[in-house]
């Protein structure tokens, strides 16, 4: 399966300039914790970074240092891992473990952001799997049982 088809194409972003109590407000307006950073090429959105909000925890708050002198820029990872849209599941799953990530922005062929992965996604669809398939194996026997009497 691409990944295209199981991830999030609602991605909220913002520019490099943005600051950290900006970035902050995005997460909590619309329940994310995380935040693409792009540029625009050619009215794409090109993705260069990520934040976080446990890179906000770590790099701001734990430290106690003004959050208004950081931008999205400082905090950002970077440069940011992303997968092609038309990658698969299993290889996205490999990409996120060899890279210790749980976000993962998915792009198209000419960079351009299309949607953004996490392992919440993932842990949810695997979930739903497994309990379609917890359903053929508990009603298989029952259904035999039907058709054999």
């Amino acid at each position: 399966m691409p990944i295209m088809e199981c991830c999030n194409i609602g991605v909220v972003c913002c520019d490099a300039d943005a600051s950290i109590p900006q970035v902050a407000e995005l997460m909590r307006r619309h329940h994310v914790g995380d935040v693409v950073v792009v540029e625009y090429q050619d009215d794409k959105r090109i993705p260069v970074g990520i934040v976080t909000d446990r890179d906000i925890v770590m790099e701001t708050v734990a430290l106690q240092v003004d959050t208004e002198v950081f931008t999205a820029g400082d905090l950002m990872s970077a440069p940011v891992v992303s997968v092609q849209k038309d990658d698969g599941f299993i290889e996205t799953l490999r990409l996120m473990r060899n890279n210790k990530i749980r976000r993962l922005p998915v792009v198209s062929a000419d960079g351009a952001l299309y949607g953004i992965v996490t392992a919440d996604d993932i842990v949810r669809l695997l979930a739903m799997e497994l309990s379609m398939m917890t359903s053929a194996i508990v009603e298989q026997p029952i259904r035999e049982g039907r058709l054999r009497k």
